[in-house]
Protein backbone atom coordinates (compact mmCIF):
# COMPACT_ATOMS: atom_id res chain seq x y z
CA UNK A 1 0.00 0.00 0.00
CA UNK A 2 1.32 3.46 -0.91
CA UNK A 3 1.80 5.63 2.20
CA UNK A 4 -0.49 8.43 3.26
CA UNK A 5 1.60 10.49 5.67
CA UNK A 6 -0.23 12.58 8.26
CA UNK A 7 1.41 15.96 8.83
CA UNK A 8 1.44 16.55 12.59
CA UNK A 9 2.08 20.29 12.47
CA UNK A 10 1.73 21.01 16.20
CA UNK A 11 4.16 22.47 18.72
CA UNK A 12 3.40 20.47 21.87
CA UNK A 13 3.07 16.86 23.01
CA UNK A 14 -0.47 17.30 24.30
CA UNK A 15 -1.79 18.07 20.84
CA UNK A 16 0.36 15.30 19.36
CA UNK A 17 -1.08 12.73 21.78
CA UNK A 18 -4.62 13.87 21.01
CA UNK A 19 -4.11 13.53 17.25
CA UNK A 20 -2.34 10.17 17.46
CA UNK A 21 -5.09 8.73 19.67
CA UNK A 22 -7.57 9.36 16.84
CA UNK A 23 -5.55 7.88 13.95
CA UNK A 24 -5.30 4.15 14.72
CA UNK A 25 -2.68 1.63 15.79
CA UNK A 26 0.94 2.85 15.52
CA UNK A 27 1.92 0.19 12.99
CA UNK A 28 -0.84 1.47 10.67
CA UNK A 29 0.10 5.14 10.92
CA UNK A 30 2.77 7.11 9.04
CA UNK A 31 3.36 10.60 10.46
CA UNK A 32 5.32 13.69 9.47
CA UNK A 33 7.02 15.58 12.27
CA UNK A 34 8.39 19.01 11.50
CA UNK A 35 10.38 21.77 13.09
CA UNK A 36 7.64 22.94 15.44
CA UNK A 37 7.41 19.70 17.39
CA UNK A 38 11.07 18.71 17.21
CA UNK A 39 12.22 22.08 18.51
CA UNK A 40 9.71 21.83 21.36
CA UNK A 41 10.11 18.21 22.44
CA UNK A 42 13.52 17.21 21.09
CA UNK A 43 14.81 14.08 19.33
CA UNK A 44 13.96 11.72 22.20
CA UNK A 45 10.28 12.05 21.33
CA UNK A 46 10.99 10.98 17.74
CA UNK A 47 12.94 7.95 18.97
CA UNK A 48 10.11 7.04 21.36
CA UNK A 49 7.45 7.22 18.64
CA UNK A 50 9.56 5.09 16.30
CA UNK A 51 9.93 2.44 19.01
CA UNK A 52 6.13 2.43 19.42
CA UNK A 53 5.82 1.42 15.77
CA UNK A 54 5.04 4.68 13.98
CA UNK A 55 6.75 5.27 10.65
CA UNK A 56 8.17 8.77 10.79
CA UNK A 57 8.94 11.33 8.13
CA UNK A 58 11.16 13.85 9.94
CA UNK A 59 10.81 16.96 7.81
CA UNK A 60 13.57 19.43 8.74
CA UNK A 61 14.55 20.61 5.25
CA UNK A 62 18.24 20.87 6.05
CA UNK A 63 20.14 23.52 4.10
CA UNK A 64 23.71 24.31 5.17
CA UNK A 65 27.31 23.64 4.19
CA UNK A 66 27.99 19.96 3.36
CA UNK A 67 29.93 19.09 6.53
CA UNK A 68 27.25 20.53 8.82
CA UNK A 69 24.52 18.63 6.99
CA UNK A 70 26.59 15.43 7.11
CA UNK A 71 26.95 15.70 10.88
CA UNK A 72 23.25 16.48 11.27
CA UNK A 73 21.96 13.53 9.22
CA UNK A 74 24.41 11.23 10.99
CA UNK A 75 22.52 12.06 14.19
CA UNK A 76 19.07 11.83 12.61
CA UNK A 77 19.82 8.32 11.30
CA UNK A 78 19.96 7.07 14.90
CA UNK A 79 16.33 8.03 15.66
CA UNK A 80 14.59 5.23 13.75
CA UNK A 81 13.02 7.48 11.13
CA UNK A 82 11.89 6.42 7.65
CA UNK A 83 12.32 9.67 5.65
CA UNK A 84 14.06 12.99 6.15
CA UNK A 85 14.57 16.04 3.95
CA UNK A 86 17.09 18.53 2.60
CA UNK A 87 16.59 21.48 0.27
CA UNK A 88 17.71 20.59 -3.25
CA UNK A 89 18.75 24.24 -3.61
CA UNK A 90 21.64 23.40 -1.25
CA UNK A 91 23.45 21.82 -4.20
CA UNK A 92 24.89 18.46 -5.17
CA UNK A 93 27.71 18.33 -2.59
CA UNK A 94 25.30 19.04 0.26
CA UNK A 95 22.81 16.41 -0.92
CA UNK A 96 25.55 13.79 -1.20
CA UNK A 97 26.84 14.73 2.26
CA UNK A 98 23.35 14.28 3.68
CA UNK A 99 23.10 10.80 2.18
CA UNK A 100 26.57 9.87 3.44
CA UNK A 101 25.61 11.03 6.93
CA UNK A 102 22.49 8.86 6.95
CA UNK A 103 24.50 5.82 5.89
CA UNK A 104 27.24 6.47 8.45
CA UNK A 105 24.80 7.08 11.30
CA UNK A 106 22.40 4.18 10.80
CA UNK A 107 22.92 1.48 13.47
CA UNK A 108 23.94 -1.97 12.22
CA UNK A 109 20.96 -4.09 11.20
CA UNK A 110 18.69 -1.10 10.64
CA UNK A 111 17.42 0.35 7.37
CA UNK A 112 19.03 3.59 6.19
CA UNK A 113 16.41 6.39 6.16
CA UNK A 114 15.36 7.63 2.75
CA UNK A 115 16.66 11.06 1.78
CA UNK A 116 14.14 13.31 0.06
CA UNK A 117 15.11 16.59 -1.56
CA UNK A 118 12.66 19.48 -1.50
CA UNK A 119 12.41 21.09 -4.92
CA UNK A 120 10.17 24.16 -4.71
CA UNK A 121 7.78 24.47 -1.79
CA UNK A 122 4.10 24.06 -2.73
CA UNK A 123 3.49 27.53 -1.28
CA UNK A 124 5.73 29.06 -3.97
CA UNK A 125 3.78 30.45 -6.90
CA UNK A 126 5.09 31.19 -10.40
CA UNK A 127 5.14 34.88 -9.49
CA UNK A 128 7.29 34.31 -6.40
CA UNK A 129 9.65 32.06 -8.35
CA UNK A 130 10.13 34.73 -10.99
CA UNK A 131 10.09 38.00 -9.06
CA UNK A 132 11.41 37.02 -5.60
CA UNK A 133 13.70 34.06 -6.31
CA UNK A 134 14.68 35.71 -9.62
CA UNK A 135 14.58 32.35 -11.39
CA UNK A 136 14.51 32.54 -15.18
CA UNK A 137 13.14 29.00 -15.47
CA UNK A 138 9.46 28.12 -15.41
CA UNK A 139 8.21 26.26 -12.33
CA UNK A 140 8.24 22.92 -14.15
CA UNK A 141 11.75 23.53 -15.54
CA UNK A 142 13.05 24.55 -12.10
CA UNK A 143 11.56 21.50 -10.38
CA UNK A 144 12.95 19.24 -13.11
CA UNK A 145 16.43 20.72 -12.79
CA UNK A 146 16.44 20.35 -9.00
CA UNK A 147 15.12 16.79 -9.19
CA UNK A 148 17.86 15.79 -11.64
CA UNK A 149 20.49 17.25 -9.33
CA UNK A 150 18.97 15.40 -6.37
CA UNK A 151 18.99 12.01 -8.10
CA UNK A 152 22.51 12.48 -9.43
CA UNK A 153 23.67 13.36 -5.92
CA UNK A 154 22.31 10.25 -4.18
CA UNK A 155 18.89 11.34 -2.91
CA UNK A 156 16.20 8.65 -2.87
CA UNK A 157 13.46 10.96 -4.06
CA UNK A 158 11.99 14.42 -4.04
CA UNK A 159 9.27 16.40 -2.38
CA UNK A 160 7.31 18.10 -5.11
CA UNK A 161 3.86 19.22 -6.11
CA UNK A 162 1.59 16.45 -7.47
CA UNK A 163 1.20 18.59 -10.58
CA UNK A 164 4.81 17.85 -11.54
CA UNK A 165 4.95 14.11 -10.84
CA UNK A 166 3.89 12.81 -14.25
CA UNK A 167 6.65 14.69 -16.08
CA UNK A 168 9.18 13.77 -13.39
CA UNK A 169 8.42 10.06 -13.92
CA UNK A 170 9.04 10.52 -17.64
CA UNK A 171 12.30 12.44 -17.33
CA UNK A 172 13.80 11.28 -14.01
CA UNK A 173 12.53 7.68 -13.96
CA UNK A 174 10.38 5.30 -11.94
CA UNK A 175 13.25 4.28 -9.61
CA UNK A 176 12.82 7.42 -7.51
CA UNK A 177 10.38 8.48 -4.79
CA UNK A 178 7.91 11.28 -5.49
CA UNK A 179 6.40 12.42 -2.20
CA UNK A 180 3.74 15.06 -2.63
CA UNK A 181 2.23 17.52 -0.16
CA UNK A 182 -0.45 19.97 -1.26
CA UNK A 183 -3.12 17.24 -1.12
CA UNK A 184 -6.66 18.37 -0.52
CA UNK A 185 -9.72 16.08 -0.81
CA UNK A 186 -12.42 17.41 -3.09
CA UNK A 187 -14.25 20.28 -1.41
CA UNK A 188 -11.48 21.05 1.11
CA UNK A 189 -9.99 24.52 1.52
CA UNK A 190 -6.62 25.14 -0.17
CA UNK A 191 -5.37 26.99 2.96
CA UNK A 192 -1.84 28.34 2.23
CA UNK A 193 -1.07 25.89 -0.59
CA UNK A 194 -0.83 27.23 -4.16
CA UNK A 195 -0.50 23.99 -6.14
CA UNK A 196 -2.86 21.27 -4.95
CA UNK A 197 -4.47 17.98 -6.05
CA UNK A 198 -6.90 15.41 -4.70
CA UNK A 199 -5.63 12.02 -3.46
CA UNK A 200 -7.09 10.37 -6.57
CA UNK A 201 -5.30 12.80 -8.88
CA UNK A 202 -2.01 12.29 -7.02
CA UNK A 203 -2.37 8.54 -7.44
CA UNK A 204 -3.21 8.84 -11.12
CA UNK A 205 -0.23 11.10 -11.78
CA UNK A 206 2.19 8.76 -10.00
CA UNK A 207 2.87 10.05 -6.48
CA UNK A 208 4.77 7.46 -4.42
CA UNK A 209 3.36 8.84 -1.17
CA UNK A 210 1.22 11.81 -0.19
CA UNK A 211 1.35 14.14 2.79
CA UNK A 212 -1.95 15.35 4.25
CA UNK A 213 -2.35 17.54 7.30
CA UNK A 214 -5.37 19.65 8.17
CA UNK A 215 -7.97 17.64 6.19
CA UNK A 216 -7.17 14.76 8.59
CA UNK A 217 -6.07 16.41 11.84
CA UNK A 218 -8.90 18.96 11.90
CA UNK A 219 -11.59 16.51 10.73
CA UNK A 220 -14.52 15.68 13.00
CA UNK A 221 -13.40 12.04 12.81
CA UNK A 222 -9.65 12.01 12.00
CA UNK A 223 -9.43 8.21 11.76
CA UNK A 224 -12.31 8.03 9.25
CA UNK A 225 -10.79 10.88 7.23
CA UNK A 226 -7.39 9.14 7.24
CA UNK A 227 -8.82 5.80 6.13
CA UNK A 228 -10.92 7.47 3.39
CA UNK A 229 -7.87 9.23 1.99
CA UNK A 230 -5.82 6.00 2.12
CA UNK A 231 -8.58 4.24 0.19
CA UNK A 232 -8.83 7.00 -2.42
CA UNK A 233 -5.05 7.18 -2.90
CA UNK A 234 -4.67 3.41 -3.23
Amino acid sequence: MKPVIVAIDVDNQEQLTKILSNLGQPQDVFIKIGMELLYHAGPDLVKKLAKQGYQIFLDLKLHDIPNTVYQATKQLAQLGITYTTVHALGGSQMIQAAKDGLIAGTPAGHTVPKLLAVTELTSISDEVLRFEQNCALSMSEQVMSLAKTAKKSGADGVICSPLEVKELHQKIGDDFLYVTPGIRPKGSAKDDQSRVATPAQASEWGSTAIVVGRPITLATDPHAAYEAIKKEFN
